[in-house]
């Protein structure tokens, strides 16, 4: 009888976990390698010198998704605040600045100065820095998906709850990995149909701050808000919808990596 009821009462824990939004990491695995792969485009030789001195043959992709796989690490729980940066609605460019320079909790845009400085300090270990450029080149990844610049109050999303082609999901989800995977392409592939920006446009992003890439993301979190709904039935017109948004975030999420890498080896 005893057996009946611990089995009784794992199949309820199972049937909950299944049914409850669950938080989501960051572009998922495929986005990550999709900004990595991209970002490795960009690189100046210098760049490539020092991240091989540091990685050994990891490529930015493979090295992408370290800083979620460590998730399942406890001894790594005091990086989960590092993954976004809570923002308020409604705020100009200068208030999103305002706010992030008095945000002094630790998210992601603070967090990315930190690992650049553990790189570019001479007194750092190996080990030190291997951890940095793991966890900058996942950051810089999680700065530009926009549910990461999104709002407290909802968990960036993530209590959003809608269906995506009628499964149950939520804002955040939809944003990490069910837009992204509907392309059904390889990151490999994905890097290589999107890796054309024009080149003014690729000039301007080459010239962004932090700051910029920062509040981009913003401001497309901003339209996904406006456009999408909690209970929305999310199908193809939302893909058609928004694809080009989220081909353009993953596309600057590859530059600002490339921009950050390229300026530590200057």
């Amino acid at each position: 009888m005893k057996r009946i009821q611990v089995n009784t009462i794992k199949i309820i824990a199972i049937c909950i976990m299944a049914y409850l939004p669950l938080t989501s990491s960051a572009w998922g695995m495929l986005g990550h390698r999709i900004v990595g792969q991209i970002a490795e485009e960009h690189l100046s030789i210098k760049a490539r010198k020092g991240i091989k001195s540091v990685l050994g043959n990891e490529s930015l992709a493979m090295a992408s998704n370290w800083g979620d796989f460590i998730k399942s690490n406890p001894a790594y729980n005091y990086l989960y605040n590092w993954h976004f940066v809570n923002l308020p609605a409604d705020l100009d460019q200068k208030g999103v600045f305002d706010f992030l320079e008095k945000d002094t909790a630790a998210n992601v845009y603070n967090k990315v100065p930190a690992m650049v400085k553990v790189l570019k300090d001479k007194q750092s270990t190996a080990d030190q820095k291997k951890l940095a450029m793991r966890l900058l080149i996942h950051l810089v990844g999680d700065l530009n998906q926009p549910m990461h610049t999104a709002r407290k109050e909802d968990l960036g999303g993530n209590r959003v709850v809608l269906t995506w082609f009628g499964e149950k999901s939520n804002l955040h989800r939809v944003w990490d990995e069910s837009l992204i995977g509907y392309q059904q392409l390889s990151y490999t592939e994905y890097a290589d149909v999107i890796n054309f920006p024009a080149k003014a446009q690729l000039e301007q992003w080459k010239n962004n701050s932090l700051r910029d890439f920062v509040y981009g993301s913003y401001v497309a979190c901003n339209r996904i808000y406006a456009e999408t709904k909690a209970d929305d039935k999310l199908s193809y017109k939302y893909n058609y919808d928004f694809v080009d948004l989220l081909n353009e975030q993953l596309l600057k999420g590859g530059i600002c990596l490339a921009n950050v890498l390229n300026d530590i080896y200057k």
